[in-house]
Order: C-alpha cells, then structure tokens, then sequence
C-alpha cells in the first residue's frame, strides 16, 4: 500500500480492542466475485440492514454484520476508512450496488476526507456507489477536555465542557500530519 491517505488508528475504548478474538476481522472483498460470493452466504434479512465496514492498509473492503465493532472489523490495526455500507439489487440484472455509506465509526472516527479509499476499494470490489459518502460524520476531539465528538450542524463546540472544537480533523492525538 501505498501512502496515500491518512490512515486511522483506533481511538475507542481499549476494552474493545482487548476483546478482539483471532479470525474475527471483516471478510475481505477484493473483487466483484468476491462480494457476490460473500452476499450468496447471507440471509435475505441482514442483506436488507446495513453493515460495518473498513477499508484496510492493504486497501481492501472488508465487511462484517452491523452490531461488530469496527476495530474487530480490521484485526485491531490502523484503516484508511471506517464506516456503515448499505446494499441493494438494482437494475433488471439485480446487480448489487452501494446505497447508502458513512464514515460513522465512534471506535476510528475517520475523517470525511477518506472517502476516496472507500470509492477506491469499491471500484475494485464493482460495486456501484454513490459519489461521495450519504451520511457524513464530522468527528473533532475536544483540546480542552480531550473527550471525543461528532459535530452536528456546523456547531464547532465541546458538548462535554463547551469549548470550541477546531476547524480540522485532529481526532488522534499522536497523529502528527498536518
């Protein structure tokens, strides 16, 4: 792989990363085959939620069910995106498509700025996606309390001590790219 985007190491709670078990990542999907395969193994009704994904350092898709913690998702290691990937048939053929994706993991909190590794790794697997993310989740740690945050509606400001949150992704506090 390449550098480059950033990468996101895992910020969330260390119990969940403690907990990951051997074989738990994400399956990989590398290729159209590779997701339909994967999508062949699974029940009409969980095809019907969204699920947690990661784009890994390697570049790959991986996808796990929607309740799995996305550091499990990614074996613990740093990822280029995290997120939740909705699917649906489309077209007479009943392709397989993205319909909805975020960057929404609380555990990695990736900035809205990874969607190009996700559009990558989807257009390796042929899948058909949207232009850009459907949801996207603006994350920003507090350098006042160090308390980490979603901003909603522009409204740059602690929701823990009130202080003002800065302008750039600065989630992870060992991250020295500018």
């Amino acid at each position: 792989m390449q550098e480059r985007w950033r990468s996101y190491r895992y910020v969330g709670p260390a119990e969940l990363k403690a907990a990951i078990r051997p074989g738990s990542e994400g399956h990989p999907i590398r290729s159209r085959a590779d997701f339909d395969r994967w999508a062949a193994e699974h029940a009409a009704a969980e095809l019907a939620e969204p699920f947690t994904f990661v784009v890994d350092m390697d570049d790959v898709l991986r996808l796990a069910p929607r309740r799995s913690e996305h550091v499990a998702c990614a074996a613990g290691r740093p990822v280029l995106s995290a997120g939740e990937i909705a699917f649906s048939r489309e077209g007479e053929a009943g392709r397989w498509v993205v319909v909805e994706v975020s960057n929404h993991s609380t555990g990695y909190c990736p900035d809205t700025s990874s969607w190009p590794a996700v559009a990558e790794a989807l257009d390796r697997a042929g899948l058909e996606h949207p232009p850009t993310f459907t949801h996207e989740v603006v994350f920003r740690r507090c350098p006042a309390c160090q308390e980490h945050n979603i901003v909603r509606e522009d409204d740059f400001v602690c929701v823990f001590c009130g202080n003002d949150l800065p302008a750039l992704w600065n989630v992870d506090p060992f991250d020295e790219r500018p």
